[in-house]
């Protein structure tokens, strides 16, 4: 009985495990062909229908997926996010707070479109970037989450501290001027024709390393 059971699980495994391949394979193919229409199309000009119609499956299908066009839209920044804030959680506790920021967000943007979301190109990555920076209704909704993902930082920044968060402002102080560097970098890098992962990373760190500089201390020259 023993062997009948075990053959049996490993019977009703091996479909799960290929339904789950193929979900995730759909899942990718859909939001690949949705960032490639919104880069040749715009964002507004691109409908549920096309996208699905690009992977030759069903409206249906597109929403099991993605709750709306903005949900793919932010898919890959999402997997960034979430990438961002498991290295926040795993940092070295003896790193200083700026520094445990600095690594966790470096480490997130380190393959993790390729890691996360199927091989998505620096190049449809940065298009999807500009497309949000200049599509008002999807800026908004960065925005909104950027506050979202501040919130989350500083709360595990007064986690790993041991600081209240409520009562001592320190915490989102710090990640506020964090994140207020790692925009302008977006923005930075966004203009850029040319500008791949790569050239994030070293805008990234070069301003970075301006802030403590920039907070402190005269900026005249005797």
């Amino acid at each position: 009985m023993t062997r009948r059971q075990t053959s049996g699980e490993l019977t009703t495994g091996t479909p799960a495990g290929l339904r789950e391949r193929r979900k995730q394979r759909t899942r990718e193919a859909l939001l690949h062909a949705a960032l490639r229409l919104f880069a040749a199309q715009g964002y507004e000009r691109t409908t549920v229908d096309e996208i699905a119609e690009a992977v030759e499956v069903s409206q249906r299908t597109f929403f099991r997926y993605f709750a709306n066009k903005e949900a793919v839209a932010f898919a890959v920044q999402e997997a960034v996010e979430a990438r961002f804030l498991t290295e926040l959680r795993q940092r070295p506790a003896e790193e200083a707070p700026f520094q445990a920021l600095r690594r966790a967000a470096l480490n997130a943007w380190a393959g993790a479109t390729e890691a996360v979301e199927g091989d998505v190109t620096d190049e449809l990555h940065m298009s999807t970037y500009r497309m949000i920076e200049s599509t008002p209704a999807l800026l908004a909704a960065h925005l909104r989450r950027s506050v979202d993902l501040e919130v989350q930082a500083a709360r595990l920044i007064a986690e790993r501290e041991g600081l209240d968060p409520e009562t001592d402002p320190r915490p989102r102080v710090a990640v506020a001027a964090f994140s207020g560097v790692m925009r302008m970098t977006g923005q930075l890098w966004g203009r850029r024709q040319d500008a791949g992962a790569d050239a994030l990373r070293q805008l990234a760190e070069h301003h970075l390393d301006q802030l403590g500089p920039a907070l402190s201390g005269s900026w005249r020259t005797a």
